[in-house]
């Protein structure tokens, strides 16, 4: 049996977990404390020392992490290696120049296999598939967390990244991709073209392991009858490794987190409260096995709810529910994070007024994005040919900041309605 492979570990008794979770929670805090002083620091100011926390029922009196402090301990700040001990970082978008950055260490991104390797056992992988990875690589961690999974369970690997949706199709034909990893948007992009190619008697897939953006039950059932497969969950998050945090088992009725290596809490977003198992609330997870960069009660901003009711998959693991929105005011576009903050960091440098309005929207499966920017009272009496080019000049400038094309408009001026309150900047229209 694959090393990687631990029935006994996602099946292990609610007792016997919660005794492994103390221990490696204990021995977290100290390694947090004597290494990320960042970190101490916010333990000290609340008062907290390593001796205090002596298991998971003590985890509340640690203090949160948020993105913000993410982004004020850039780059190093929250590293809990030494450099020489780190091989890899990856990153997500910065939501004004400012990036998060992860480090691992190998045995971090060894342990991110397993938990991926389990996301694919879930559904279904042996050694004896293809698995056929579409996620994006590079600083993204979609496809490095999915390629090695793959790996570690033994299937024939095909590390396609996104896009070039012929060589993808011709690669699924030829090599007999089962296993499809991707975002559902371009799985759904890659149905289209199978049935436009009328290749859909050629493709041998039987599952799909899909996260990275929102998706409805509606676009997993239209996914899974337009390729034939059984269409599964995945959740994940740069600042704790990347997918295979959580993922789906054949029950579909929730996401299983890897508690051996991952604490979930459920708070209440404006006061900080845990609430007990069955509430909604915000997301917060603690990394008890990470080396290089172990978060300690971080705040994730996704809705949800957690449950420990027995699943028929036979893993006694708890389950989170698909995210149901975000306490803050991040998008998901395409698998990109999007804050409206990054474009108004944008506009403003364009000289541009901070008079603006996202509206996003789902057509045929796949994200839409566009932003209506005012002109200036100067600009409102340019040529078209003069407009049209200061269009092009944003489009350039947020594909640069967000990583993602959007389509921008720019109206005239005082066309975008005012509010008396807070600004409606965003109109999100996707049926999630």
């Amino acid at each position: 049996m694959p090393k990687y492979y631990q029935p006994e570990i996602e099946t292990m008794p609610y007792d016997e977990l919660r005794a492994l979770q103390n221990e490696r929670l204990v021995k977290q805090v100290r390694h947090v404390w004597d290494n990320v002083p960042y970190y101490r620091k916010k333990m000290e100011e609340k008062g907290v020392t390593p001796e205090d926390i002596q298991g998971v029922d003590d985890l509340y009196k640690l203090p949160f992490l948020c993105k913000d402090d993410l982004r004020e301990a850039y780059p190093y700040g929250l590293k809990g290696a030494p450099l020489s001990d780190c091989v890899r970082i990856h990153s997500t978008s910065g939501t004004t120049g400012k990036r998060v950055v992860a480090f691992y260490t190998q045995h971090d991104i060894d342990l991110w296999d397993d938990c991926c390797a389990r996301a694919l056992v879930a559904a279904g992988a042996t050694k004896e598939d293809v698995c056929h990875i579409a996620y994006g690589f590079g600083l993204f961690t979609g496809g490095a967390g999915l390629n090695g999974g793959s790996h570690k369970v033994g299937c024939l690997t095909l590390p396609m990244s996104s896009g070039n949706t012929d060589r993808q199709l011709q690669f699924m034909t030829d090599l007999g991709s089962t296993i499809l990893c991707c975002t559902p948007s371009y799985a759904a992009y890659l149905a289209e073209s199978i049935h436009e190619q009328g290749l859909r008697d050629q493709i041998k897939l039987k599952a799909g392991i899909f996260g990275a953006e929102a998706w409805s039950e509606d676009m997993r059932h239209d996914i899974e009858n337009k390729l034939g497969i059984k269409a599964y969950d995945i959740y994940g998050l740069t600042e704790t490794s990347g997918p295979g945090v959580a993922f789906e088992c054949s029950e579909q009725t929730g996401m299983h987190i890897n508690e051996d290596h991952f604490i979930a809490e459920i708070i209440d977003p404006d006061t900080g409260e845990v609430l007990p198992e069955g509430s909604k609330g915000e997301l917060v997870f603690t990394a008890i096995t990470k080396e290089a960069f172990p978060l300690l009660r971080y705040r994730t901003r996704d809705i949800c709810i957690l449950s420990r009711k027995k699943c028929t998959c036979g893993r006694t693991h708890i389950k989170m529910s698909k995210p149901m929105g975000r306490s803050d005011d991040m998008l998901i576009i395409r698998g990109i994070n999007v804050f409206p903050s990054q474009i108004e960091t944008v506009l403003l440098q364009q000289g541009y007024p901070a008079n603006y309005q996202i509206i996003v929207d789902r057509v045929n499966n796949s994200d839409t994005f566009e932003v209506m920017v005012e002109m200036n009272p100067e600009m409102f009496s340019d040529s078209l040919a003069k407009i049209a080019s200061a269009e092009k000049k944003l489009v350039d400038a947020l594909k640069a900041m967000l990583g993602i094309a959007a389509k921008v408009k720019l109206v005239a001026p005082k066309t975008i309605t005012r509010s008396e309150g807070k600004a409606v900047r965003v109109i999100d229209k996707r049926k999630i």
